[in-house]
């Protein structure tokens, strides 16, 4: 039964929890790590680690992408972003990064805009995504439901593998100024897997199974201090109950159509392992990664991040968030952690932030559970 609570009179509201509110409840015997398995497949690829970039270039280049699908994650790379719209995207994050250490954080936003307003090259696109797919891992890309129609073909094309339509909020049909984006038909006529989102209610994320999407994502990549979309759209997802959710939309469509499993990937309020943990718990299959991964050497925003809808031209919802992390190489100066070391360790730091797969594995053989799909079954308390 929902818990329904009057916020007025006449006026009811759901009570709802975010990742921070529940805590996992081991009720089972325990087991060694080195049982547990954090495997998974989308369609016909299989992922070692259940992790995606959330799309944005403070994180993803190409070279970025080749490392995380070497260390078993997916990478997704913006298809809308500066690597298919400029050939000298180090120089132009440069640019951004030499303002934002001047001070410049609200010019730093508008220089986003400026960025990304440079027409896209097709050609730029097709290069990144063709140096991917030469380093032999799966290809990602993003496009919004705006632009999904007119860029697909180029993408198919060059070769990607796995297509993700995703925005802030989405539907199973995009009304536009021309012809609507119907999910439904648009991935019916592509021979290439689509994971679909942001969604954040059991409705919504139903429809989109039904679309045929191999994936829905839940939540819109939300984190204090880089995404503002609650405070300029007034919308916000309390992310274990949007997951519960789209797991029970998850479950009625497995019913529906005799056995097709659509994965959920959480999109939002996931900084530590323990947080990534109580993600998977509440029924998410994988996370959609942003600030966690921010911290590496690798990511081209060299200890800065941004989420993808911090470039809209008329309603930017996200600002450019400090992630720096020093470490001490014994020389005295302060440098990033690996990629390698952010997911797999070794970790000097008590809270999570450093080895993600160690504290998701370990989360998971203390609660007894040696896959991901079973740990979704894990027992939940509620903080009071």
């Amino acid at each position: 039964m929902r818990d329904m609570v009057e916020i007025g009179m006449g006026r009811t509201a759901r009570r709802t929890y975010e990742l921070d509110d529940i805590d996992i409840v081991p009720s089972r015997r325990t087991r060694s790590s080195k049982q547990v398995s954090l495997s998974w497949q989308l369609d016909a690829y299989r992922f070692e680690i259940p992790f995606l970039t959330h799309p944005t270039d403070a994180l993803v280049s190409p070279e970025f992408a080749i490392e995380l699908g070497r260390l078993g994650g997916l990478g997704v790379i913006n298809g809308e972003g500066l690597w298919a719209r400029h050939a000298d995207v180090a120089a132009k994050i440069d640019q951004l990064l030499e303002l934002v250490g001047k001070g410049g954080y609200e010019r730093a936003v508008s220089l986003l805009q400026e960025l990304h307003a440079a027409p896209m090259q097709p050609e730029l696109l097709a290069a990144a995504v063709a140096q991917v797919r030469a380093a032999g891992v799966t290809v990602a890309v993003r496009v919004s439901p705006q632009n999904a129609r007119a860029l697909t073909p180029a993408l198919v094309q060059a070769g990607v593998d796995l297509l993700v339509v995703h925005g802030t909020i989405i539907s199973a049909e995009h009304v536009g100024d021309g012809e609507p984006l119907n999910l439904k038909t648009f991935i019916a006529e592509l021979d290439v897997p689509v994971v679909a989102g942001g969604v954040s209610d059991h409705r919504t994320a139903l429809h989109l199974m039904r679309t045929g999407a191999a994936g829905v994502i839940v939540g819109y990549g939300s984190f204090p201090g880089a995404t503002t979309t609650r405070e300029v759209l007034g919308i916000g997802v309390p992310m274990a109950t949007a997951i519960a959710d789209a797991a029970a939309a998850r479950r009625d469509y497995l019913d529906e159509t005799g056995g097709r499993y659509v994965h959920v990937i959480a999109d939002g309020d996931v900084e530590t392992s323990g947080q990534l943990a109580k993600a998977i718990a509440c029924g998410a299959d994988a996370a959609m990664l942003g600030v966690p991964l921010a911290v590496a050497a690798e990511a081209p925003g060299r200890g800065w991040y941004w989420p993808s809808a911090a470039a809209h031209p008329s309603v930017p919802r996200g600002s450019l968030l400090g992630v720096e992390w020093d470490l001490d190489d014994g020389s005295g100066d302060a440098v990033r952690p690996s990629l390698e070391q952010v997911l797999y360790g070794p970790s000097d730091d008590p809270f999570g932030s450093l080895n993600l797969v160690g504290g998701l594995r370990r989360s998971m053989a203390k609660a007894g559970y040696s896959d991901l799909k079973e740990f979704q079954k894990v027992g939940l308390s509620v903080r009071a």
